[in-house]
């Protein structure tokens, strides 16, 4: 009995075991670099203020805006805007509007250790704090919704 269709039948078998795994994972989002933190519960919106927020999604993954949106209401920011923007970013960037950089601050914090926070003045748009999620972004597990 010859060993060659054998070893080469068990090789595609082999290669194809590979290509599913990492399909699945590609299809999950898994593949790549990425970050993943608990919740700091700590961080709250500050008492007794409304910090309004803009939360945009520069990534190709549908629905981050949607769930960053969540993990900031939950701890008592305002998130006015969501949205799908451009160009791309790798890591997530939270911009100060209105002159508070502690409070950009404390939403990068809330986002994760990569989130970095700057401040960038802009009247123009009646918002505290922009959000731009980039692809490292990733959100702690949600309970299913009824």
């Amino acid at each position: 009995m010859k060993r060659g269709p054998i070893v080469l039948a068990g090789g595609v078998v082999f290669l194809v075991l590979i290509g599913a795994t990492w399909a699945l994972r590609a299809r999950r989002g898994t593949t790549g670099v990425a970050v993943t933190h608990a919740l700091d519960a700590t961080v709250h919106a500050p008492a007794g203020v409304r910090v309004r927020v803009q939360v945009i999604n520069t990534t190709r993954t549908r629905g981050l805006a949607r769930r960053a949106t969540r993990v900031l209401r939950d701890q008592g920011f305002d998130v006015v805007e969501m949205s799908t923007g451009s160009p791309l970013r790798d890591t997530t960037l939270v911009l100060d509007r209105s002159g508070h950089p502690a409070w950009a601050a404390n939403v990068a914090k809330l986002l994760g250790p990569a989130a970095r926070s700057e401040t960038r003045p802009d009247s123009s748009h009646y918002l505290d704090i922009t959000v731009l999620l980039g692809s490292t972004w990733r959100a702690p597990a949600e309970p299913l919704d009824p």
